[in-house]
């Protein structure tokens, strides 16, 4: 078994510092960055506390971080990834998109995604060479989980707390004609679009009212499908970290640590009402249960017990949304639909990174809603990119998750293997949402994907 480097003090500090600001982007910069010019910058010190900070300040902070980090690789013997084509397919990714760019059909939106983009490139580069180590992943963590930690504390007060009593003072509100509001709160809700004027009347939004009444927690991000890929992505390796870094502590102690960590991250997945986030679960809890040293006969029962357990809750907590005709499915599969349509007609470079929004405002059907995104991570690239910038980047992702899983799936590095389970339950969960176009989550997503990639030594002892 070899011992793996020792990482040096510049990048241990780096690790750490970097950690924390991931962590702020799970707090700060969790909507997509195609939203940026709704976001309003804080003028308060409380506004800088309580509100979402504008998307294109997260490339401000990255870019010092980018540099370096850069600098750092420079001044160490570089080991690119050992198969050539996971770090030339990002490339000539990102590539293809910077060329997209120039036919774009909306130089804003396509500037503020190419940015997020450039994060995700040098969130895995940065993963390929400084937090390959096991020792820097795990300093890398250190901000990651608390900021993961504060983002799940927050979605619990949102469904207990915070939800409830915002949908009684709106009802009571409008009940009274909002005589129980000063004036300034007023003109701020209306701001906020939580008030709205029918008929002369001013009304609570029955959009926000519907959101408070369904209880859907959110915690920092955007939306709770959003949090649901969060959730997904950190919550298997805070559980590994819960369970094997609290052995030397009292066993009462390390067991409230470890049903602390389940409380928290299985009570805001389940309130995140996510569906496809509840079946890619059940898929990650069979593949830890596959690795399992224990005879075929018992996993097999085992795995036919989670899918059977699972979609059972399923099928009953999803009972009323499929009896209502399931909206939201119809819904991407117009944005599918129409993705298509213009991969059809620009096939070589799209209509321009991040703008969906636009030829789907020609193509969408009469009684659909109108969409940002594609809701599909994938789809979007070819859309956006056309059909070079769509099998780069799922070529990239299929061959660096193969890679990884091969790698890791005979091996006993449950940690590793904590990371690449998030991995696959993200990447999962992009063939129905958005979250490459949020810093929060993809740069994050990236930076591990890059460190599973360069991993060179297998600590643990593999299985024969």
């Amino acid at each position: 078994m070899k011992s793996e480097p020792k990482t040096d003090r510049r990048e241990f500090y780096y690790a750490l510092a970097f950690g924390l600001f991931l962590g702020l982007t799970i707090w700060k910069f969790g909507n997509p960055v195609i939203l940026d010019s709704k976001i309003i910058t804080p003028a308060t010190l409380s506004d800088f506390w309580s509100d979402a900070w504008p998307a294109h300040w997260a490339s401000w902070f990255f870019l010092p971080f980018a540099m370096l980090g850069a600098g750092l690789i420079f001044q160490k013997k570089i080991a690119w990834p050992q198969t050539k084509w996971l770090w030339l397919l990002p490339l000539i990714w990102f590539g293809w998109q910077i060329l997209s760019a120039t036919k774009t059909v909306d130089a804003d939106l396509t500037a503020d995604t190419l940015w997020q983009f450039f994060g995700c490139i040098g969130c895995y580069f940065l993963g390929v060479f400084l937090f390959h180590s096991q020792r820097a992943l795990q300093i890398l963590l250190i901000g990651l989980l608390l900021a993961f930690t504060f983002c799940l504390v927050r979605a619990v007060i949102q469904k207990r707390y915070e939800f409830p009593q915002n949908h009684q003072m709106l009802v009571e509100g409008e009940q009274s004609g909002w005589t129980n509001y000063p004036p300034e709160t007023i003109a701020e809700l209306k701001r906020e679009n939580i008030i709205i004027s029918t008929n002369g009347v001013d009304v609570a939004n029955p959009v926000i009212l519907a959101k408070f009444a369904k209880g859907r927690v959110n915690g920092t991000l955007v939306y709770p499908n959003a949090l649901a890929g969060l959730i997904l992505l950190l919550l298997p390796v805070a559980l590994v970290i819960a369970i094997n870094l609290t052995k030397k502590l009292k066993p009462l102690i390390r067991l409230a640590v470890i049903a602390l960590t389940i409380f928290l991250g299985g009570a805001a997945f389940f309130w995140t009402g996510s569906k496809l986030g509840w079946l890619i679960s059940i898929g990650l809890g069979g593949i830890f249960l596959l690795r399992l040293d224990w005879p075929k006969k018992l996993k097999f029962i085992a795995v036919a017990a989670i899918l059977i357990l699972g979609l059972g809750v399923f099928a009953v907590r999803f009972h009323n949304y499929f009896a209502a005709g399931a909206t939201s499915v119809g819904a991407r599969f117009d944005y599918w639909r129409a993705a298509a349509q213009t991969t059809a007609s620009n096939p070589l470079f799209g209509s321009g990174p991040g703008t969906f929004q636009r030829p789907y405002a020609q193509l969408k059907s009469p009684t659909a809603e109108m969409a940002r995104l594609t809701h599909n991570d994938y789809l979007e690239q070819f859309s956006d990119s056309g059909v070079i910038g769509g099998l780069a980047y799922s070529a990239w992702i299929l061959l660096a998750l193969t890679v990884i899983g091969k790698k890791l799936w005979r091996s006993r590095d449950i940690f590793r293997f904590a990371l690449f389970a998030g991995l696959l339950g993200w990447f999962a969960q992009g063939f129905g949402e958005f979250s490459l176009y949020i810093p929060a989550l993809a740069w994050t997503t990236f930076t591990f994907l890059g460190a599973l990639v360069g991993t060179r030594t297998i600590v643990s002892a593999t299985k024969p």
